[in-house]
């Protein structure tokens, strides 16, 4: 029998059964206070989008634009693909070869797709949204944590106030004791609608991320191909100005012996010399703007600043086919990247709002550990714990009110978005038909205009040769022979961009480079 009036004492036959078992007396209660407590499972938070979905669109973009030029012959238009942000820089890409390099417009788009910041950086970003989304999908799957350890601690019985039990009294210290654990966790969110809606949230603003990048390959494809055609048309007005620069030269010399000879005056003399010079000056700022924009292009496909390349895709007049205005807008519809985008976007607003208003239900958890707890190894016994839960919020101070609202003026900023970017799909291929229409126009009669200049020239200079005009009529001639020229340039210069932006509107433009632009024919 336990005498009450001595304090608690360890019997001497204890110890055997306290080795084999783990526990004994105070010890044994010591630990069992330590005894791992489950967490109840928290309540699932809304994944929060930002309002715009059109994050991406910060990092710069491809502008083309058209203006009308009235110069000194027709009155043309110019155009010209303007790239901005990410897209105006590149990293370099795989070796150049030494020496001068004949570039084709279908490669420099292939350099592009390869080292244009603007695929680097949406690459980059639809990576953090695929992260996202496997993110979101690991809060629906369960999570079995393991871990294993021994503890040596001593317990000061008296600073809790456990003193005594009745008229039982206790030491004031405990241990020290030790004892040696190894367990495995489970936990689970079985059923919380909220998380799943995350989840579908996150897996439509991945879909959109990879749109997103498909799109940059767009655009990098009229950022390259633009500024090709650019570059190609200055190659172009520089052999035309260097023409002009001959005939010029031939007047002057024409001119200067007819003075020598006596049968022609000084001014008509200054006056050539005067075209000549104007010629020359018009030849070397188009040599400067040709190094320049070669230094642009080189720039955006990862190519030395200091490469010797020339361009070998010819500004040709191309057979246009038919075009229906109806089939290419469906096609816009259908094929453009940044549209598809934006739906997605807008879906994941509306994933987003049903998670938020999906916080008012109750979820399911569930939670437990198994493992062995003991002395040391040899003398262990299994110990478990399992816990099942369902969360109910009753009261969250406004919490849930205020971010069903958030997401629901998310959604309508991403339904807005959504609406104007269809309009702008719109917009672009209805613009692109317009310039393609008058381009090819003006490429018809600019090279019946060029063909006109080119006789009066000539017979103009057959006269001066002969004596019976002045070079008043020859420098007139000459003037309206250079306009004539560079109107041609010009309008074909917009006719092939015009071509390669009707490819963009469409969201065809890299599939159907290699028709549009076939390079030259060896």
């Amino acid at each position: 029998m336990l005498d009450t009036n001595k304090p608690f004492e360890e019997s001497p036959h204890s110890a055997p059964a306290r080795q084999g078992a783990g526990f004994d007396g105070v010890h044994g209660w010591a630990i069992a206070v330590l005894l791992i407590s489950l967490p109840l499972a928290a309540q699932s938070q809304t994944m929060q989008l930002p309002a715009s979905g059109r994050s991406l669109q910060a990092l710069g973009g491809v502008v083309s634009q058209q203006a009308t030029a009235y110069g000194e012959g027709a009155t043309v238009v110019e155009p010209s693909v303007t790239a901005g942000g990410v897209y105006q820089g590149s990293v370099p890409g795989e070796a150049f070869p030494a020496g001068r390099l004949k570039l084709s417009l279908v490669e420099a788009v292939n350099l592009g797709l390869k080292t244009n910041l603007g695929i680097i950086t949406t690459g980059a970003a639809s990576s953090t949204a695929r992260a996202q989304r496997m993110q979101a999908l690991s809060q629906l799957l369960p999570r079995i944590t393991g871990s294993a350890g021994g503890t040596e601690t001593q317990v000061n019985l008296a600073a809790y106030g456990l003193t005594s039990l009745g008229s039982i009294s206790f030491p004031s210290i405990a241990g020290p004791f030790h004892y040696v654990q190894a367990e495995a966790s489970f936990n689970w969110n079985a059923l919380s609608l909220t998380s799943i809606r995350n989840y579908q949230t996150a897996r439509e603003v991945d879909r959109a991320a990879r749109l997103s990048e498909r799109d940059a390959r767009e655009l990098v494809v009229l950022a390259v191909g633009g500024s090709y055609l650019q570059a190609a048309s200055t190659a172009a007005r520089i052999e035309a100005q260097r023409l002009q620069v001959k005939y010029a030269q031939a007047i002057y010399d024409r001119a200067a012996a007819q003075l020598t000879a006596g049968t022609n005056t000084r001014v008509d003399v200054t006056r050539s010399l005067v075209q000549l010079q104007a010629g020359q000056e018009r030849l070397l700022s188009l040599e400067g703007d040709y190094q320049q924009q070669k230094i642009a292009l080189a720039r955006t496909i990862g190519v030395p600043l200091d490469a010797d390349f020339e361009f070998t895709e010819p500004l040709a007049t191309p057979d246009l086919p038919a075009i229906a205005e109806a089939s290419e807008l469906q096609a816009a519809y259908d094929g453009r990247s940044d549209l598809r985008a934006a739906e997605r976007q807008l879906k994941a607003a509306q994933q987003a709002l049903s998670a938020a208003r999906a916080e008012r239900l109750p979820s399911v958890s569930f939670s437990g550990n198994y493992g062995a707890m003991g002395v040391d190894a040899g003398n262990s016994h299994g110990v478990f714990a399992a816990t099942g839960s369902v969360t109910l919020p009753l009261f969250d101070g406004g919490a849930i009110s205020a971010d069903v609202r958030q997401a629901e003026a998310t959604l309508r900023q991403r339904q807005a978005e959504y609406q104007d970017q269809r309009g702008q799909v719109e917009q672009d291929v209805r613009i692109a038909l317009i310039r393609l229409r008058t381009a090819a126009g003006q490429v018809q009669l600019a090279e019946l205009n060029r063909r006109y200049a080119q006789e009066t020239l000539t017979m103009v200079q057959d006269r001066f040769n002969a004596g019976v005009t002045t070079t008043v009529e020859v420098v007139q001639a000459q003037q309206q022979e250079a306009g004539a020229e560079n109107d041609f340039i010009s309008s074909l210069f917009a006719l092939n961009l015009a071509r390669l932006t009707l490819g963009r509107a469409t969201g065809s433009g890299e599939k159907s480079l290699g028709t549009l632009f076939p390079g030259p024919k060896h």
